[in-house]
């Protein structure tokens, strides 16, 4: 198994750039940025996107430019031009079941009621299984806060927390490509 492609979900503009929902670009930032490589605006691709070798892996990056609920117009693009199956693509996200500094790479599941990857899903095929790197970001503890809570910056302490875990998680990419899911 071979991740061909790996997305970054974010909502575009300096205003959420700091957001917890932001997360998941966060990661592919900083994959990038320790790999030298610039992200460039491709408009074909509703986002930006740059190139990896990862151990001799060609990897492609993006992080979309479309809202968090149409996320999936830009993976399904991507994997369409290049032909990459759903099982080839890891989607880096934010996710609220997992506390500030936790990570955790799974394959498939449900949405959990992750607007981004409810797109995906539905873009790419319910049957669609693909790898996500969930990256917590803990909850507000009201259901009606969510929404407020994901779109807001988290606090300095929090947001080193989250730091942390990205950190980590860019460390256990090379694993999770030349090794498998339960060792990464």
């Amino acid at each position: 198994m071979t991740i061909k492609l790996i997305v970054g979900l974010a909502n575009p503009g300096s205003e959420y750039f700091a957001t917890r929902h932001n997360a998941g670009a966060w990661y592919v930032d900083l994959l990038a940025k320790r790999h030298r490589q610039l992200l460039k605006e491709e408009s074909k691709f509703y986002g930006y996107t740059g190139r990896l070798t990862l151990c001799g892996n060609d990897v492609r990056l993006l992080v979309p430019t479309t809202f968090m609920n149409l996320s999936g117009k830009a993976v399904a693009a991507i994997a369409s031009f290049y032909q990459f199956a759903p099982r080839e693509i890891l989607v880096a996200h934010d996710e609220l079941n997992l506390l500030p500094g936790k990570a955790q790479i799974r394959f498939g599941g449900s949405h959990g009621g992750h607007n981004g990857l409810k797109d995906i899903i539905r873009r790419l095929g319910h049957d669609a299984n693909f790898h996500r790197l969930r990256i917590g970001i803990g909850h507000p503890g009201n259901k009606n806060k969510v929404v407020h809570f994901v779109l807001g910056k988290p606090k300095a302490a929090e947001h080193q927390l989250i730091a942390s875990a990205i950190d980590e998680a860019v460390c256990c990419t090379e694993i999770l490509i030349t090794q498998d899911i339960v060792k990464a």
